[in-house]
């Protein structure tokens, strides 16, 4: 029973810092689009060429 005594603060601890760590990734935007960039590259791309094309 004493072992709970020292795991629950553990715990406590663990899950404040991963939701502190979470938080501070949201905030720094790191969860941005993955998708979009490379598509924006293919896109870019394209356009260039059909501005190539029509000179």
């Amino acid at each position: 029973m004493t072992i709970l005594y020292v795991i629950i603060p553990i715990a406590i601890f663990l899950v404040s810092f991963f939701v502190w760590i979470f938080l501070w990734a949201v905030r720094n935007e790191q969860f941005d689009d993955l998708e979009t960039p490379a598509h924006k590259i293919l896109i870019d791309d394209w356009n260039d060429r059909l501005k190539e094309a029509k000179i």
